[in-house]
């Protein structure tokens, strides 16, 4: 199986370790004691005490993995202080239709939250201004349609 690097900024990176600190620390354990007070309910065969601890287990485990997948392949994205968009840049666009400027950060698609500004270098704007610098202005290609945007800010 081929491993995939990931990419992460130093917080993301961050928020991972401390997820999987409290699964292995404090999650897993509640759900191993648990699956203990369930079994000595008695007859496990129509235990759903016992069913549904398993299944919070198999949850919990899965994730574990899936976190320590991540950490092992991760790649930390250095924060970029030049005058092009990389990953880790802050930029400020202003959409030309209604003038509207909206922030985003430059992360990996691991990490992207649009709610918290977070736009993966894979999305459409994301794609569109990797590489653009400050007053450049440029089409974006997306789902919905051809949009115009401008870079006004780079940090």
């Amino acid at each position: 199986m081929s491993q995939k690097e990931i990419m992460l900024t130093s917080e993301g990176f961050l928020e991972l370790e401390t997820e999987l600190n409290e699964l292995k620390t404090e999650k897993r354990p509640m759900i191993i004691e648990a699956i203990k007070d369930a079994r000595s309910q008695g007859d496990l065969s129509e235990n759903a005490d016992y069913d549904a601890a398993r299944n919070a287990q198999a949850e919990v485990e899965s994730r574990i993995a899936e976190l320590e997948y991540m950490i092992e392949n991760a790649k930390i994205i250095k924060k970029s202080k030049g005058s092009t968009v990389n990953m880790g840049s802050s930029v400020v666009i202003k959409y030309e239709e209604d003038g509207e400027e909206e922030s985003y950060q430059i992360v990996g698609s691991m990490e992207a939250d649009p709610f918290e500004n977070k736009i993966s270098n894979e999305s459409p704007i994301g794609v569109a201004i990797m590489g653009r610098k400050v007053n450049d202005s440029l089409s974006v290609e997306s789902p919905t349609g051809e949009y115009k945007i401008k870079i006004v800010k780079i940090s």
